[in-house]
């Protein structure tokens, strides 16, 4: 591709795209890791540009392919993936941000939206490990405040405690996740 875009000028792309079908650059690495460490997701690309791929220059949808490529590559060697959020989540003395504008919310929207994306590709669908994922994926539902009409996730949130906890677990849950849904153990 001549005018492949390099890492920075994708995410410029996506944190400067006026389209409501581009997710910025956060919640595409949320989005593109749930497409890595769940259930296949075979049309995650329409998924994410929500079926506005057409309209998507070439060169973006290269970049996009090729960051999937990473985040599956830094799982496959074993590495933790890279969070775009969370330097501070450890830290007691600093105050988190959970508002509905902080990253840490944003990367969770991206990844709930690719887990619910496509019906076929339930995530739960397996009796033996529906129970790890709900537990696993829990930090990431909360956090994006999507299901908050349920009184229970919508007390979680409201604890600023637990969503510290929950901020600290999403690494962890994530390795936890690959290995559910890619061995056979």
């Amino acid at each position: 591709m001549s005018n492949q875009l390099s890492f920075d000028e994708l995410l410029d792309y996506l944190d400067n795209q006026e389209s409501q079908f581009v997710l910025d650059s956060v919640a595409a690495h949320g989005f593109l890791t749930a497409t890595v460490i769940g259930r296949p997701l075979p049309n995650w690309m329409d998924a994410l540009f929500e079926g506005h791929t057409s309209e998507i220059p070439d060169n973006v949808i290269d970049g996009i392919q090729r960051w999937r490529d990473a985040i599956m590559a830094e799982l496959k060697n074993e590495t933790p993936i890279e969070l775009p959020f969370g330097e501070d989540a450890g830290n007691e003395e600093v105050a988190v941000d959970f508002s509905d504008e902080s990253d840490i919310v944003a990367w969770s929207i991206g990844f709930v939206d690719a887990m619910y994306g496509d019906e076929a590709s339930d995530w739960f669908e397996d009796e033996e490990t529906a129970e790890d994922v709900a537990v696993l994926t829990l930090p990431m539902i909360v956090l994006s405040g999507i299901d908050d009409e349920d009184p229970e996730l919508a007390e979680m949130r409201r604890d600023e405690d637990k969503l510290v906890q929950m901020a600290n677990s999403i690494e962890g849950n994530l390795t936890e996740l690959f290995l559910l849904f890619h061995t056979n153990d």
